[in-house]
């Protein structure tokens, strides 16, 4: 190598080189950047569409009956929109309340001509022996709780995950507007047959229904459009 290759090997400035590595850096953040926007981008309506069909098909499962064979069926052809949730409504269910739940989503449910058939209230109730239990209600705008439907769980196996099973078939077509669980047998619609050793699961669901019960009452106290 001459002398001259050497000196000039010698001269080069450090900083250039760091700089030159950044901009490489920064040329392959931008280019990486910009493909996951557009991954995004090309993406993010069927995603949507999706989780809007997913909700629709969660919310018409509350308001199924069951036919002559014991199927949950359709009764109503049923479009929802989710609304804004009425926190006056809401804070004068929880203020006066030891129940440790709150209501997370709320959908107005509209027949085909555009009458208001009721609402689906999205509850979470924090009482569950594993954690948080959410749940969807149907409630019809006379008042009567058309079902249930089980969203998150994590109860003990064989005990407490046996809600969807055990307490969610009591929660159709009864008008409440309060439950109480029960260890002996029920005795009427307001009464909840706990699950075989699982009482603090029971309890946890039951409770969660009667706050969003209690919150429907509130929103028809202010008047049903």
């Amino acid at each position: 190598m001459s002398k001259d290759v050497k000196a000039a090997k010698k001269t080069e400035n450090p900083v250039s080189g760091i700089v030159k590595d950044t901009l490489i850096i920064f040329a392959i953040t931008l280019v990486a950047g910009l493909v996951l926007g557009f991954v995004y981008e090309l993406t993010k309506t069927p995603i949507d569409v999706q989780k809007l069909e997913k909700q629709a098909a969660a919310c018409a499962e509350v308001f199924k009956e069951a036919d002559d064979a014991g199927n949950l069926v359709n009764v109503e052809t049923l479009s929802f929109k989710e609304i804004v949730v009425d926190e006056n409504a809401r804070n004068a269910v929880l203020d006066n309340s030891d129940v440790k739940a709150d209501i997370t989503e709320v959908y107005e449910a509209r027949t085909e001509d555009e009458k208001l058939y009721g609402y689906v209230i999205a509850v979470e109730s924090y009482e569950g022996y594993g954690g948080t239990i959410r749940f969807y209600m149907g409630v019809t705008t006379d008042g009567i709780l058309k079902g249930i439907s089980i969203l998150e769980i994590h109860e003990t196996p064989g005990l407490g995950m046996r809600a969807s099973e055990v307490l969610v078939p009591q929660f159709r077509n009864v008008t409440g507007p309060e439950f109480t669980v029960t260890k002996s047998g029920k005795t009427n619609d307001t009464e909840i047959d706990a699950i075989t050793s699982a009482t603090i699961t029971s309890k946890a669901v039951t409770r969660g229904v009667n706050t969003g019960m209690k919150y429907f009452e509130k929103i028809r106290e202010g008047g049903i459009q």
